[in-house]
């Protein structure tokens, strides 16, 4: 038997002119394969846009849409004024279009394709699995239907056994509504799972439409995609009907049917599934290769320790006095609060609603001020609290110390409410120096908790349960002067972790596994102290000698 020659998986490719040799080349313009000698006779007519290409190169010329108004034009640019729509550049010479804004349409296609890549991605590896997920729970459940209702219909028969003949219609009678409750949970889950893989048919539909313009080199449609992500990022409810019950009665006769029990109706609970808006792809900040200082706030604190930051244009900001000082980013005083003790605070943060916090040693308290009022959140006994971190989920991380002693400890704090403590390693020896307040916490995206340890010389990150994940101790570097002792460390949008080695006048950066990047050791930096990033990874640092807050920006 023949095989065909254009069905043939081993089929080598062919000449398009000739239809014998085998393909050497391929007219990016034309869209042909053509073999060496036909190449010349290709490209002999005359026409100068042939892009004559190796075969393995193929398609790799952009493939512009046709003008309606310039048939022999290609539409290269788009026009900002007119809808967006395609134009050549006839088009841009016309009256028409006379002092309209135009952008070429490769800047589009580029960054369209990127979009469908990245919808690619989520799609494939992130929404189509949560629905996959949805529909095993729900399959399981049908699965698992007959079972529980064969252990219901087991229950009823037993204590239907010790009420003989008598009651042998009632039973019958209760499996009869039995069955008929078991056909609406069936339905619910089964209209569900329809649903549900309704859903999942449209995913696989528009991944492969979206592959195939991710594959494509035409334009059109690439500009003209849509992303689908929002559509589909809004999962279903989470559906979980549960069983009915049989609640057994004492026999009495009299009350046969009444006395013998009852089953409860059918109970469908939803529970919302909420796609993870914490996972997204998140795009790729490269490191600068020389820091930049953007601005200098001149605080007037004295020995300034803490900055924080309240949004992108405002800062908070504490020294060794009692003053609180709320600044913009143009360096003006907007705000002073003062601590009700008088007392300097250890650290201050701002919480999931803009609200002021800080830790006070002397009345071993963490307070909130609202609205200009200062109120006790969290007051201890026998431990001191020291630094303060708000996480993503909004609970509130405080280190804990005791004087004189060798105790040290990150709580957890849910509200008022202690949820964790982490002091120990798995061997029970102390995760943390003892006796100084000196430990700062930030959180990292992959929700590590990150404590730079001064006593220790030492950067200790454990993961949300509480485990050691990692030690840094510092780089080893030529231009070292003095030991690595971290002060305050902060994150950023890449998980890249930031800790002031204040010593030595630089701020270490690090990946979320302890690798070192590099230094910040250039904007002219004195003591570096406190830091905190802002949501667009802009870097504030405090220099503690000179009272100066220094906004540095240090990622592309």
């Amino acid at each position: 038997m023949t095989m065909d020659p254009h069905s043939s998986a081993q089929d080598i490719p062919r000449c398009d002119l000739c239809e014998t040799a085998t393909v050497h080349s391929y007219c990016d313009f034309c869209h042909v394969n053509l073999c060496k000698p036909c190449v010349v006779d290709h490209i002999s007519d005359g026409y100068h846009k042939h892009v004559i290409v190796p075969f393995q190169e193929r398609r790799s010329t952009l493939i512009y849409p046709k003008c309606e108004t310039h048939p022999h034009k290609n539409c290269e640019f788009q026009c900002k004024d007119c809808n967006n729509i395609l134009v050549c550049s006839s088009c841009i010479a016309s009256e028409k279009h006379g002092r309209h804004k135009f952008v070429e349409v490769t800047e589009i296609y580029k960054t369209n394709k990127e979009v469908i890549k990245d919808d690619t991605e989520v799609l494939e590896n992130r929404i189509f699995p949560s629905y996959k997920d949805i529909a095993r729970d729900l399959e399981n459940q049908l699965a698992n239907l007959d079972g529980g209702y064969e252990k219901l219909t087991t229950t009823l028969s037993k204590q239907g056994e010790q009420w003989h003949r008598e009651i042998d219609i009632i039973i019958n009678k209760m499996k009869t509504e039995i069955s008929e409750i078991k056909e609406k949970h069936r339905d619910i889950l089964q209209k569900h799972l329809n649903e549900i893989k309704q859903i999942q048919s449209l995913i696989k539909e528009t991944l492969q439409t979206i592959r195939k313009i991710e594959k494509s080199t035409e334009i059109a449609p690439a500009v003209e995609y849509s992303s689908k992500i929002r559509e589909f990022s809004k999962l279903p409810p989470k559906v979980q009907v549960s069983l009915p019950t049989f609640l057994p009665k004492p026999i009495d006769c009299e009350k046969l049917y009444s006395l013998f029990g009852q089953i409860t109706p059918l109970s469908t609970a939803t529970e919302e599934n909420v796609f993870p808006q914490n996972q997204p792809k998140i795009s790729v900040r490269e490191l600068l290769d020389e820091p930049e200082l953007v601005a200098t706030i001149q605080t007037g604190h004295r020995s300034l320790c803490t900055v924080t930051c309240l949004n992108e244009d405002r800062i908070w900001t504490s020294g060794l006095t009692n003053d609180i000082k709320c600044f913009n980013i143009k360096g003006s005083l907007l705000q002073t609060i003062k601590t009700k003790s008088g007392e300097w605070p250890i650290d201050i943060v701002v919480d999931s609603v803009g609200d002021l916090l800080y830790s006070d040693w002397e009345t071993r308290s963490v307070n909130k001020v609202k609205n200009g009022h200062t109120e006790v959140l969290i007051r201890l006994q026998g431990w001191k609290p020291g630094k303060l971190c708000v996480t993503s989920t909004g609970d509130l991380l405080v280190t804990m110390f005791i004087y004189d002693e060798t105790q040290s400890k990150v709580v957890r704090y849910s509200g008022s409410t202690e949820k964790q403590t982490i002091q120990f390693d798995h061997k029970g020896k102390p995760l943390y120096s003892g006796n100084t307040y000196s430990k700062y916490i930030t959180e990292n995206r992959n929700h590590d908790i990150c404590v730079s340890d001064w006593k220790a010389g030492a950067v200790v990150v454990v993961n949300q349960d509480g485990t050691l994940r990692w030690r840094y101790t510092g780089h080893p570097s030529v231009t070292k002067n003095e030991p690595f002792r971290p002060y305050d460390i902060t994150t950023d949008s890449q998980s890249r972790i930031l800790t002031a080695d204040s010593d030595n006048h630089r701020i270490h950066i690090l990946d979320q596994n302890g690798q070192f990047l590099r230094y910040i050791d250039n904007c002219d930096l004195k003591n570096p102290n406190g830091l905190c990033a802002d949501n667009n990874d802009n870097l504030f640092v405090c220099e503690y000698s000179k009272g100066n807050v220094k906004k540095i920006k240090y990622l592309k």
